[in-house]
């Protein structure tokens, strides 16, 4: 059986740094930090105190009132980028087969946000049991898959993905496969995050993994900095569209790459710890690699994981020089999180449209606020400090890490009829 080609003809955002997918690859590009000190809660007793949130996020701009109270942060996120998606790639309700059109959608935690309140709720009562009747299908994780398929009548294939910070790369992968397999002719594909509330940053304080450099938040996020004190929490919704090739010349889609290969492994290491030498991180690259059929030299640029804690971002810069060798000096690097924060769950889909943008525009997004050069670090890669740079992007490759030890990438390359 001869495997379909899979191309991207839509794309949705919503970031930290910018509202759809071009205002976000413009904030990328212009090297701007979406960090500032936390609106969504008050955190003046948290060690933490700041976060990448979205910015200017209205509901009922495109929901009702009512229905906007009925789901999660996250779930809404989902929603907005499914709305920009759809439109981008020149979908409708009267112009698609809605039995061949699926989604495959990520989330790393889903409604904590929701099961956070629920809960405190109840605690302040006198143990009588009284939640709120949209608890349930507000909080869990799958349900924004099922209502973004509700909003747009998608009646394909339809699930939820999670694999911690990997889940959103993961579900890409899932949705390239149904495709090849000709399972669907198009899979609305990403994730969605939106954790910034007292649990969410009281559990990673707890857990030592955050910034806590109060006093500077927007330069907080230093990947590969000497000076690095952890990530910073971003939220974020991503998606996009992923097309059979034939399907989209049929239609007259206008193609923005191919989605040439992805892979998935396990440090099976430790619960939040990479594997020391980046073992995980090594085999899913080669795992993509080979899946594309392409060569390490095919690449031109890496969307890392790039977390700004101390271990990961040794551990994956040690696989990148095993996967790629000399040609590692030859490739720029970068790690977006610099300016959006870790967004968990969505990460991986706002990282993979970078990349996807990179490969459009022959452009390398930064990594911001590099001040100190790390001697464990291999100062001959270019980690594109601070500054965009310009280079042909053949191909672009998205690495994304979660706790338990998921790793997961995809590759981007120029379409070539």
């Amino acid at each position: 059986m001869e495997l379909k080609r899979v191309v991207v003809t839509g794309m949705g955002a919503l970031t930290p740094v910018g509202n759809t997918h071009q205002q976000y690859w413009d904030g990328l590009v212009s090297g701007t930090s979406g960090a500032a000190m936390i609106t969504l809660f008050d955190a003046s007793k948290f060690k933490t105190r700041f976060a990448c949130e979205v910015k200017n996020f209205d509901p009922t701009s495109f929901l009702d009132r009512k229905e906007a109270r009925k789901i999660d942060r996250f779930t809404q996120f989902a929603l907005y980028v499914s709305d920009e998606a759809m439109a981008d790639a020149g979908l409708n309700k009267e112009n698609i087969n809605p039995d061949r059109i699926g989604v495959v959608f990520g989330s790393g935690i889903g409604g904590l946000i929701t099961f956070q309140n629920e809960v405190i709720d109840f605690a302040k009562g006198d143990g009588t049991p009284r939640f709120n009747p949209f608890f349930i299908p507000k909080m869990i994780l799958d349900i924004a898959a099922g209502q973004i398929s509700m909003r747009h009548n998608l009646r394909g294939p339809n699930f939820a993905v999670t694999s911690a910070c990997a889940s959103s790369t993961n579900a890409i992968m899932e949705a390239v496969n149904l495709i090849r397999l000709g399972k669907a002719d198009i899979i609305v594909s990403g994730g969605s995050e939106a954790v910034i509330s007292e649990a969410g940053v009281g559990g990673f304080n707890a857990m030592k993994a955050m910034s806590e450099r109060n006093d500077d938040p927007a330069s907080a996020s230093r990947p590969y900095d000497k000076d690095r004190d952890g990530f910073v929490m971003g939220e974020a919704a991503g998606i996009l569209v992923l097309e059979d090739l034939e399907h989209a010349l049929a239609r007259g889609a206008r193609i923005y790459c191919e989605v040439a290969g992805a892979g998935a492994t396990a440090d099976a290491h430790h619960i939040t710890a990479p594997h020391p030498e980046g073992l995980g991180a090594r085999n899913v690259m080669l795992s993509a690699l080979e899946d594309a059929g392409m060569q390490p030299s095919d690449i031109d640029y890496i969307n890392t994981h790039g977390t700004s804690t101390p271990l990961g971002d040794i551990a994956e810069t040690k696989a990148i020089l095993d996967v790629f060798g000399d040609h590692a000096y030859q490739m720029n690097i970068s790690s977006t999180k610099s300016m959006t924060g870790h967004c968990l769950g969505a990460a991986g889909v706002i990282e993979a449209i970078a990349a996807v943008k990179a490969v459009v525009h022959d452009v390398i997004p930064p990594t911001i606020n590099h001040f100190t050069d790390d001697p464990e670090l291999d100062g001959k890669l270019n980690f594109t400090f601070n500054k965009a740079q310009t280079r042909k992007v053949r191909a672009a490759l998205s690495n994304t890490f979660g706790f338990g030890g998921h790793n997961a990438c995809v590759i981007v390359k120029k379409y070539e009829p």
